[in-house]
């Protein structure tokens, strides 16, 4: 595989296209929004500027990269001819189905189609398209350069050789890929989203306020940042559509999201991308202040 389409560039696929540009693949990177893909191969560049001055790249090599990403609007045109298509578009099962419906249409035949989704069903995926054999979850972490896993999942109908080769070229990557099987949240948000509940609850019940909960799980659990920090880094929506899966999947009340969690999202704090979550992101503070109106009146 050579050839790679990624769609979706926001912060998880312009990620993941920048991985694969940077060892050697052609990328195609796909998006509905011009501005959004410009941006995206601005995040790039800045990111391997970064690399280039821990001096851990050359700009050659940065000038290579770059060149292995070309930018597209049109679905169609952006996978023709590529050998896999990994989709990375926002968190939402009936876009996700859209979207894999229309890679039947246009991917080659041949081609594996990927899903980056951290929760939906690869099976479910999978059966909207003309080739469920070759439909395969790649749950790649955030800051993808960064982060070493990959989570791969296999759906009901996966092949076998195809999961061989999806774990090979994670390998090609640089990543450590670990296998799971498709249930709601796979391995990483089965165990990881209901922590961050338990840690939203604790602060809706007014045990402790935010920092404290943080600071008790980084140091106590040496953990390298508290749940709801991460939580604002991961996005409150996207916590908040996890728990949905899980709690519909298992239909087990554990699952069930906090009510502050649900509140948060609905008044449009969703964490660092939005400005407000448990902490302040407003632009320009070197400092993130909390929030300190959270707890159960």
């Amino acid at each position: 595989m050579k050839k790679i389409a990624v769609i979706g560039s926001g912060t998880m696929g312009n990620g993941i296209a920048h991985v694969f540009a940077q060892n050697g693949f052609s990328v195609s990177l796909i998006d509905i929004s011009e501005e959004a893909l410009q941006k995206a191969v601005g995040t790039i560049t800045k990111n391997l500027d970064r690399i280039v001055a821990k001096g851990n790249l050359t700009d050659e090599q940065k000038a290579q990269t770059l060149q292995h990403i070309t930018t597209y609007t049109s679905m169609q045109d952006g996978v023709q001819d590529v050998d896999l298509v990994v989709e990375a578009a926002t968190e939402n099962e009936e876009l996700k189905l859209k979207i894999f419906r229309n890679l039947s249409e246009f991917a080659k035949p041949e081609a594996i189609l990927a899903s980056n989704t951290s929760s939906i069903s690869i099976t479910k995926i999978a059966a909207v398209t003309d080739r469920p054999d070759k439909v395969i979850g790649m749950h790649f972490m955030n800051p993808v350069p960064v982060m070493k896993l990959v989570e791969v999942i296999r759906g009901y109908a996966t092949s076998d050789e195809v999961t061989e080769k999806i774990v090979a070229l994670s390998r090609e990557l640089g990543k450590v890929p670990a296998e799971a099987n498709d249930y709601p949240g796979f391995v990483a948000n089965r165990i990881l989203m209901p922590m961050i509940n338990e840690a939203i609850y604790t602060l809706f019940e007014g045990v402790a306020g935010v920092e404290e909960i943080d600071t008790i799980m980084k140091l106590g659990m040496a953990h390298p940042m508290g749940p709801l920090q991460l939580a604002d880094f991961i996005g409150l929506d996207v916590c908040l559509s996890i728990l949905h899966v899980l709690h519909d999947g298992f239909g087990n009340p554990k699952y069930a999201p906090c009510p502050l969690l649900v509140n948060m999202v609905q008044a449009g704090h969703k964490g660092a991308k939005s400005g407000q979550g448990f902490y302040n992101w407003a632009k320009g503070s070197k400092e993130l202040v909390v929030a300190d109106r959270f707890r159960k009146h």
